[in-house]
């Protein structure tokens, strides 16, 4: 259903639980980005009141899941680490042009964001499966729905603004330097990492 190149090792998870304070940590700020860029694209794109409204809600939606991964993290005991930098979203940044027309660069945001979210639920997927903590595992069950959901609102924007057939282009393409991206990060003690 994703379509992502590179499937995450299940192995990842193994790391994943042994680093969970490291995970819990670097997905709180994770949701809180999310939230912010959200919130960043009501902000740019105010005439797209469609688009405007269904941000609006996943910002809070983003808001929720950062609430309710720093309460696992204070439940656990340890409290919130400072933000990560975000190398895998850094990388994905750079695929597309930062000049062009005001529209692309909407269709560009669009696909980043699909991408993110379609990692997110792919790795809470393999968390969900092959973590033995059963309470973390139902979270991220829960997580990996909510972000399958993210993931397709975000690729009907880009297909609704850049027309189905250029924005399947660029989500192939944008597929392909995804998977190399995963294929030099994938296997550190972060979500995207």
């Amino acid at each position: 259903m994703l379509g992502l190149k590179l499937p995450t090792d299940p192995r990842w998870a193994n790391i994943a639980e042994k680093n969970i304070e490291e995970i819990l940590t670097d997905h709180a700020w994770c949701e809180q980005k999310a939230a912010s860029s959200a919130i960043s694209m009501t902000v740019h794109y105010p005439e797209k009141s469609e688009l405007v409204e269904a941000m609006l809600e996943l910002a809070k939606e983003e808001l929720e899941h950062y609430q309710m991964v720093h309460k696992r993290i204070l439940d656990r005991g340890l409290v919130l680490g400072k933000p990560r930098r975000d190398e895998y979203v850094r990388q994905l940044l750079e695929f597309f042009p930062k000049d062009g027309a005001r529209e692309d660069k909407l269709v560009h945001e669009l696909l980043i964001s699909a991408m993110i979210e379609a990692r997110s639920c792919e790795r809470f997927r393999v968390l969900s499966e092959n973590i033995e903590d059963k309470d973390l595992a139902a979270f991220y069950h829960e997580l990996m729905i909510s972000e399958a959901n993210h993931y397709t609102l975000f690729l009907k924007f880009a297909r609704q603004y850049g027309g189905r057939e250029k924005a399947d282009a660029k989500w192939n393409a944008l597929l392909d330097f995804e998977a190399e991206i995963m294929g030099n990060l994938g296997n550190e003690e972060k979500i995207h990492g």
